[in-house]
């Protein structure tokens, strides 16, 4: 790169997992004269809301093992060897037999992450390059002003730092609706130490993922005590005050998630996948939409020609939905622990034999790749996104370590926990004097209502609109719009708008629009304004607030790949024709 006489300052705001990434890009890109400012809400930077006591205690474990993770500074397994003491003693990590295939302590993983910020800065010092961290620091808007190319941060709602760019990172964010107003009712499992009491009465749990067995494993372990018995059977015994406790959980298909298997590629054949010059060139060859029909083709059959033939047989007259209907169809069909158990020794077999089942990998390969071509989709196959395969991905891509899945299957067995389905019209209402009242229509088309002292909504990380957003001197300012997709067909979105469809309008030219959730971001995650101009001063990283243009929740493997997407846009600008 070409020397530049001025000093570069940016931001990144929220110093988790993606922060820590985009903080990784800037000390290994070379742009010279560097300032980076971090702000981070907590006292300390790396570990974000998963991996901190924000977002785990010590029995909840990470779903990924060290050889999935793309590596910061240096590997898990490097960084055990230089670790301290206190903390491989704290978690029970022994640096000489590490195993880089096996899930970790979530809070064990924040150290790590934590750790890879300091040697990074280290290399960042030694660079010449400028880091200035605020903790415990509040950025509470972020306003820009295009006529003078800079961004300004507002902290604490009172000082201001002007930058020539600022990368937002802030990650999970669970608003609160009825959480301490009503009692025993929480909006999320989050911070788990609000679940670690005794509860002598049933608890509805509403969703089944990976955020409910985190509630799960919190809540039992408060209740009772799980013990390997001479025979080697894993059992739960309840505490003798807690006769009552008992856990079930509601979701629309009432099935649990996928487990943990051996991965034949441990970062999803990422690389395997429709290049962004096949996506454009389809793009534009096809009046400016991608069909979802081509990327569920080419992204997910088409790997099965060479991969598995005979399942390719199977598959390769199914459209998308065809596909889904088998494939839920399958699991509907079996009880949800008897399927969870039939899984289980099915991903046991994967690891010891170490081979992929590789339908599933495949699905969490295209959930991934979906991300890029997604705010190209228009409304019509964005609804069927939504309806058909986003609920067979969310299931199956989950990965249930096996210590959570020998978890539920004991607590299954010892008669405290179930899985009810509420079908998509289950209603959730809070009750004035504590919990709230499930109502919901069964299998037999009957209508029940229970009421449960204690709720815990544990859909996970929601989609949020752009009504959420949090820097509302954007918003004022015009620098970001809602995002939406464009019907291909008048007709089709004329008769949603009559239906009622309120995510349905009409623009100016008579077009057809989806609202989707979160706002409008371009291929380099710059924000977009109303008429669709990118902004080369702001960046967006934070997933909970693009999730209509980037629908996969990848964690770590989408801040992986969206920073260096950043980076290559800055690089462009401070060398215009690169």
């Amino acid at each position: 790169m070409t020397k530049s006489a001025n000093q570069q300052k940016i931001a990144v705001l929220g110093g988790g997992p993606s922060g820590l990434f985009m903080y990784k890009r800037l000390v290994e890109s070379g742009i010279e004269n560097l300032e980076i400012d971090i702000f981070e809400r907590k006292n300390s930077l790396g570990s974000g809301m998963p991996y901190s006591t924000e977002g785990a205690n010590k029995e909840h474990i990470t779903n990924v093992s060290d050889n999935e993770i793309p590596v910061i500074f240096n590997s898990i397994e490097d960084w055990v060897k230089i670790a301290p003491k206190s903390i491989l003693t704290k978690f029970n990590i022994n640096a000489d037999s590490f195993n880089e295939y096996k899930v970790l302590p979530r809070l064990f993983f924040g150290e790590y992450l934590s750790a890879q910020f300091d040697l990074l800065k280290k290399v960042a010092d030694d660079n010449g390059i400028v880091t200035n961290i605020h903790l415990n620091t509040q950025v509470t808007d972020i306003i820009d002003d295009a006529k003078n190319d800079e961004v300004s941060v507002v902290v604490d709602g009172k000082q201001v730092i002007v930058f020539n760019h600022v990368i937002v990172c802030v990650g999970h964010n669970w608003p609160k609706k009825y959480e301490g107003k009503i009692k025993n009712y929480f909006d999320s499992p989050y911070p788990p130490q609000k679940l670690a009491k005794k509860f002598n009465h049933p608890i509805a749990l509403m969703g089944s993922s990976l955020t409910a067995i985190d509630a799960i494993r919190t809540l039992a372990r408060n209740n009772g005590v799980f013990r390997e018995e001479k025979d080697g059977k894993y059992k739960f015994v309840l505490d003798k005050d807690n006769d009552q406790f008992k856990i079930v959980m509601h979701s629309r298909n009432g099935l649990l998630p996928a487990i943990r298997f051996h991965l034949e590629d441990s970062h999803l054949g990422k690389d395997a996948t429709l290049s962004k010059a096949q996506i454009q060139k389809y793009i534009k060859d096809n009046g400016g939409f991608i069909s979802l029909d081509y990327v569920f083709e080419k992204n997910f059959k088409d790997q099965f020609k060479k991969k598995d033939p005979a399942f390719y047989k199977k598959i390769k007259d199914l459209d998308l939905e065809d596909f889904v209907d088998a494939m839920m169809s399958y699991r509907e069909n079996v009880p949800a622990f008897d399927l969870f158990k039939k899984e289980y020794e099915e991903a046991e077999k994967s690891i010891n034999r170490e081979e992929s089942i590789y339908w599933k990998e495949a699905l969490a390969v295209l959930s991934f790749a979906m991300n890029y071509p997604a705010k190209y989709l228009c409304a019509e196959d964005m609804q069927r996104l939504q309806k058909a395969l986003m609920p067979l991905i969310s299931i199956v891509i989950a990965f249930v370590p096996q210590s959570s899945c020998r978890d539920l299957m004991a607590l299954h067995d010892a008669g405290v926990l179930e899985i009810v389905s509420v079908g998509e019209n289950g209603v959730v209402d809070p009750e004035e004097k504590g919990g709230a009242k499930y109502t919901y229509t069964n299998e037999h088309g009957e209508e029940i209502s229970v009421v449960y002292k204690t709720f815990v909504n544990c859909i996970g990380q929601p989609h949020l609109s752009y009504e959420d957003f949090p820097f509302k001197g954007l918003v004022e300012g015009g620098t970001i719009s809602p995002a939406t997709l464009n019907f291909k067909s008048k007709a089709k979105g004329k008769k949603e708008v009559e239906d009622g469809n309120k995510l349905v309008e009409k623009d100016k030219q008579g077009e057809y629009f989806l609202r989707v959730p979160g706002i409008k971001i371009n291929d380099s995650f710059q924000v977009l304004d109303d008429s669709e101009e990118a902004n080369d001063r702001i960046s967006m990283m934070a997933v909970p607030y693009i999730g209509g243009y980037n629908p996969d929740y990848s964690g770590i493997d989408f801040s992986e790949m969206a920073s260096m997407e950043i980076l290559k846009q800055i690089q462009s600008k401070k060398n215009p024709g690169t």
